[in-house]
């Protein structure tokens, strides 16, 4: 018998190694040293910070996956993987520097493969992050035919005197939101069984798009507009940041505001997106339930001294990001730390 008889086939992952390798090198920065291929992926930091702190995050995309899988749209997906990691470690300040990714299946399908290493690589791109390696690992009997699964893991660098930890974070601070691209990638098991739920309305119109569209649109990258801000003449203005992701806007902003301290969200302040419109109505979902779950249209929290709210928000409008103010840092009471009314 071979390792192919038994369900591995080593040539397909040859196969597809040639077929993404100018896709990575699109990627690639100066600091790259070598390329795909080696055991281990180098990366030199020398000259480029005086007192680096490495960030290091980690995420996939959750049961987005299924839909993506159900709708067959796989040339998107690896953005959402990206943006989920590179997103969090910019809430600290830091620069993503290089990624790397792991795909499993089942039965390795080329076409598939290359569709989604080519989004992961696209959202490097975008990101000015190097897609440095990865892991492709054929199982069989892991995974049904047809399905697959990804994680990310970055490493980002910021200066130590440049680290953004919330610890500037007061009374006062303004609430700077801005806009999502859509649901990203959180909540996905209660947005497939309200999709499910609604006879799979893949080509309703919600807002002027299709609902499939909507809900598979990629989740947006904030890194280069963010940094450009934090090395700006206002980027000391801007004392915490927060990533909306699992948990919504109730658990995340507060995640960078010390004890003591709670946040004053006014919901009214900016508009719920169609697509969340659409599920809270076909699903029947509290306000509540959607804070929690949904970013419903907020992906990622400025938290900005009030001096300086005018300027951040005219950067803003340069760098062409939605934004709105929505609520800002108050003193903690007794009860809940956040509101949201």
């Amino acid at each position: 018998m071979t390792y192919r008889d038994a369900g591995v086939d080593i040539d397909a992952g040859n196969a597809l190694v040639e077929r993404i390798k100018p896709l990575v090198k699109r990627s690639f920065r100066p600091e790259v040293m070598g390329g795909l291929g080696g055991f281990g992926a180098l990366f030199d930091l020398s000259g480029k910070y005086r007192e680096p702190v490495l960030v290091s995050g980690t995420d996939g995309v959750g049961t987005k996956l299924k839909l993506a899988q159900q709708l067959g749209r796989h040339d998107s997906i690896g953005i959402d993987l990206v943006a989920m990691c590179v997103n969090d470690v910019l809430v600290q300040g830091a620069e993503p520097l290089f990624f790397l990714d792991y795909f499993a299946t089942g039965k390795l399908d080329l076409d598939t493969a290359a569709a989604v290493v080519g989004g992961i690589a696209e959202g490097c791109t975008r990101s000015g992050c190097a897609l440095i390696g990865g892991e492709t690992a054929e199982m069989p009997d892991m995974y049904p035919p047809g399905e697959y699964d990804l994680a990310g893991f970055c490493v980002a660098a910021v200066e130590k005197s440049e680290l953004r930890d919330g610890a500037a974070v007061r009374e006062g601070d303004v609430l700077i939101g801005i806009a999502s691209s859509g649901p990203h990638s959180n909540g996905y098991s209660l947005i497939r069984r309200i999709y499910d739920k609604a006879g799979r309305p893949a080509d309703l119109d919600v807002g002027g798009v299709k609902l499939a569209d909507a809900l598979m649109a990629p989740t947006r990258l904030y890194v280069k507009p963010v940094l450009e801000l934090l090395r700006g003449a206002h980027g000391a203005s801007i004392h915490g940041m927060a990533h909306v992701t699992g948990g919504g806007l109730t658990e995340n902003i507060i995640r960078v505001v010390p004890d003591g301290l709670g946040l004053d969200i006014e919901a009214s302040s900016w508009p719920l997106p169609p697509v969340f419109q659409w599920l809270q109505r076909e699903g029947n979902v509290a306000d509540a339930e959607m804070w929690r779950t949904f970013n419903c249209g907020i992906g990622f929290v400025l938290v900005v001294d009030p001096a300086a709210a005018a300027a951040i928000e005219g950067e803003l409008d340069r760098l062409e990001l939605g934004h709105w103010r929505i609520g800002a840092v108050v003193a903690a009471g007794d009860g809940e730390r956040v509101r949201i009314g």
